[in-house]
């Protein structure tokens, strides 16, 4: 029985240590990082590998290929998209290019993860730019105005799907305040609940049909002032599924972050019991791995059947002319460069 995990390997190939340990206890999925990412023969051989450990072809394969200062795809194979405050400049100068440049850039971004057996991107980011915010978010915005992030977000997510990948809207229920960076502190947002609906939470419920989310690891005092969004029972069933109203699967963010502060182990309890249902270990050692995966030997794959057939049902990709596309958004861009808003 797979564990509610989604994790990651060391290298560009697993190794036996790895194998052996994702057949004892076997996780949901994988995740990819730069460090795996060195050609598309190469990359297309681990996620093969992946599969055939795990004896199934519908896992999930998530990367972070959002553009700008986020990629995993070596840029010397792959193009590098631009950042997203790209495209959140273009639509202040003309809104329908920008969303029509940002859906061809997502499935441009698609064609090349299909192609290498990726099919869940953790982008787009709903989060909504702050004064005096950390630039952990910054670029990677789609802005300060709610319907704009809404309708870069839209599509970003409809890009994407037309090519084959699933998105990830994050990070739910928006962590476009947070003063300082989750990767290495606990954000605490004093905002009323009155201005977090009025503004953090709008893109996510115009999306909220989505089919995947990634949680904040961010503590919002009007809500849960005792717990980070991934371990808070009380913001994933009254916020984000009740008054957000998500349906789909709830990725956590990295529980090895410095955010939480419990053993990854402990953590990816904690996020499975608030209702998360599935967990992202990411940068582990071995053993780590391990810790996590044999801790989980009693939770089940929330929804698992209907996780798959999300899976199974995404589109085919069509053929593309790839540099057609990239020369009409080449032309789209000309001029753009990014910014913060």
């Amino acid at each position: 029985m797979p564990r509610p995990v989604i994790t990651d390997c060391e290298g560009t190939r697993l190794t036996v240590e790895e194998k052996a340990l994702f057949r004892e206890a076997p996780p949901f999925g994988f995740i990819l990082f730069a460090r795996n990412c060195q050609t598309p023969d190469q990359v297309r051989a681990l996620t093969d590998e992946m599969k055939e450990v795990l004896g199934r072809e519908d896992i999930p394969i998530l990367i972070d290929q959002e553009g700008g200062r986020v990629i995993r795809l070596n840029p010397e194979h792959w193009r590098h998209p631009p950042a997203p405050s790209v495209f959140s400049s273009l639509y202040e100068r003309d809104p329908d290019t920008a969303v029509e440049a940002l859906s061809i850039n997502t499935l441009l971004i698609a064609a090349d993860l299909a192609e290498i057996g990726v099919n869940i991107n953790c982008f787009p980011l709903l989060d909504l730019l702050f004064d005096g915010a950390h630039d952990i978010i910054g670029d990677r915005s789609f802005g300060r105005d709610p319907a704009k992030v809404i309708a870069l977000g839209l599509a970003a997510c409809e890009g994407l799907i037309a090519g084959g990948v699933l998105p990830v809207i994050k990070h739910i229920p928006g962590h476009g305040r947070a003063a300082v960076d989750s990767h290495v502190a606990l954000p605490v947002v004093e905002a009323s609940l009155e201005d977090l609906r009025n503004l953090d939470f709008v893109p996510f419920q115009a999306l909220s049909g989505m089919s995947c989310a990634m949680t904040a690891h961010v503590t919002y005092t009007a809500i849960d002032p005792d717990h980070p969004a991934t371990l808070s029972p009380r913001l994933i069933r009254q916020i984000i599924r009740k008054e957000i109203g998500f349906t789909g699967v709830l990725f956590s963010d990295d529980i090895s972050m410095k955010a939480l502060s419990g053993s990854p182990a402990q953590n990816a309890k904690a996020a499975l019991r608030a209702g998360c249902d599935l967990v992202l270990h990411c940068n582990g050692s071995l053993e780590e791995r391990r810790d996590v995966l044999t801790s989980l030997y009693d939770f089940n794959v929330t929804n698992e059947s209907w996780i798959r057939d999300m899976l199974s049902r995404r589109r085919r990709p069509w053929d593309l002319d790839r540099d057609r596309l990239s020369r009409w958004l080449d032309n789209a861009l000309s001029g753009l460069t990014t910014n913060s808003e």
